[in-house]
């Protein structure tokens, strides 16, 4: 009898009912934090056992509504972007682009040899310099499509704007949100220790292009090796038939500018001007305005084409507000601080290379629980450092230890960015999951190796 494997819903229900049993067993704990510079940080020596607060049945059956309301923002982000991506999609101008790359990657082997290499290179150092992240989810939209086109499957879709972006947060260099944050607290001069950090971010992107083109080019020998093969089929079914109006017209290359410079502003917005989903949504909302006017779309037209792309995100918003909900059933219990202080002697070792190494597999536990680089540079930097100088790791080791902790994220369930890009891409997480193991393995004997050096030259 073959095992049948739960939908993405039912698995993060489990989940959440999971932690909520664990609230029962595991005390309450918590540190005190104090003010520096504007930002709230833990004292190392603070911790204390508080009141436990176990959640019951009723916490459980709230966490999903609570997880909608604190995640609202990015939920909203999603619903807006796949209504303006539904508008752009109404005027064929995306479908006849990727058609026509289609074709050029057929005739050309340099579009063929360059594609993959070259997107992924610009996510991860989308990644790696502006901490590029929840910006990643629209582009799904356009490289599942892109990657059906031409051969590949939706996971090769996915994997090029999620997995390249993931590598460059992971491994960033110039990350404001976890690198320099987490150097700040850690009293380390920001963005100190780039050199380093470089070969980091380009072994990371190296690993995960060369992963990338060689499952690539194996499914497009034989397409049923991929776990998604009946959906890229359904898909590819769904997809407009390549007819005599295929070539690009004015209109659709006014609509792929509008496009084009849509996604430079929200670059450079992120960059100079700190923008955030806020923004970015609103960015994105007048662009399908302009498209939908530039297109001759009419209003009924752009109207429908809004709201369907957003109902067919209905399900992503709620696997998203699913995810949320067992971050707070954790911190409603104040159980997070308990099992970080749990963890702490098991970083004690005889080598500091064991150390650094047992540091980077804590902050992988621990970004299960928090996927926000900013937040968990702020819950456990605080402890890190300290800690770091006495098991005779340096601090700028330590935050190298906490940045490749969070390469974990495209396998954990309970992030509202994987579980939001998955259901965007209609794939089940347990899909997606059988699919990253190796990769995943990949980046875990590729960051246990990239630790040791640091800690031979006492890097500072």
């Amino acid at each position: 009898m073959r095992l049948r494997i739960p939908n993405t819903f039912v698995l993060l229900f489990a989940i959440l009912a999971l932690i909520a049993l664990a609230t029962w067993f595991i005390p309450g704990g918590k540190y005190d934090t104090h003010l520096v510079n504007g930002k709230q940080l833990i004292d190392p020596a603070s911790f204390h056992y508080v009141e436990s607060a176990p959640q019951g049945l009723v916490a459980l059956m709230k966490a999903p509504i609570k997880g909608f309301v604190e995640a609202a923002q990015i939920i909203g982000f999603v619903l807006v972007v796949g209504g303006a991506f539904a508008v752009v999609q109404k005027t064929d101008a995306i479908d006849t682009g990727i058609r026509s790359i289609a074709r050029m990657h057929e005739h050309s082997a340099l579009v063929r040899a360059a594609l993959i290499p070259v997107f992924v290179t610009l996510f991860s150092l989308g990644g790696a310099t502006f901490g590029m992240n929840e910006e990643a989810i629209p582009f799904v939209l356009i490289f599942v499509p892109l990657a059906l086109a031409l051969g590949y499957d939706t996971i090769t879709g996915v994997s090029i704007p999620f997995l390249g972006s993931q590598a460059g947060f992971g491994a960033a260099f110039l990350n404001p949100f976890n690198v320099g944050i987490a150097q700040g607290i850690a009293g380390v001069p920001v963005f100190s220790g780039i050199g380093y950090r470089l070969i980091v971010w380009v072994a990371t992107t190296s690993v995960t292009i060369l992963f990338l083109m060689w499952y690539a080019a194996r499914v497009k020998r034989n397409p049923t090796l991929s776990p998604t093969y009946v959906l890229d089929q359904t898909r590819r079914l769904e997809q407009p038939a390549a007819t005599g109006l295929d070539r690009m017209t004015g209109r659709h290359k006014a609509v792929l500018a509008i496009f084009a410079l849509a996604l430079a502003a929200m670059v450079i917005g992120v960059v100079k001007f700190d923008w955030y989903i806020d923004e970015i949504a609103a960015l994105f909302l007048s662009m399908a305005i302009v498209v939908g006017i530039v297109g001759r779309l009419g209003s009924d037209n752009w109207v429908a084409a809004f709201m369907q792309g957003a109902k067919d995100l209905a399900p992503t918003a709620l696997v998203i507000a699913i995810a949320r909900g067992t971050m707070i059933l954790a911190r409603d219990a104040h159980i997070i601080d308990t099992m970080l202080h749990g963890l702490m002697p098991l970083v004690q070792s005889s080598h500091p290379v064991f150390a650094a190494q047992k540091m980077y597999l804590i902050q992988s536990v621990i970004n299960f629980f928090i996927h926000s680089g900013t937040g968990q540079a702020a819950l456990t930097m605080p402890i890190m450092a300290p800690l770091a100088d006495l098991v005779g790791v340096t601090r700028q080791t330590a935050i190298l230890a906490f940045q490749l902790g969070e390469l974990s994220t495209p396998m954990i369930p309970t992030s509202g960015i994987t579980v939001g890009v998955l259901a965007l891409a209609r794939v089940p997480w347990i899909t997606w999951a059988r699919w990253m193991i190796p990769l995943q393995l990949i980046y875990l004997v590729l960051a246990l190796v990239l630790l040791v050096p640091p800690c031979l030259m006492q890097w500072s």
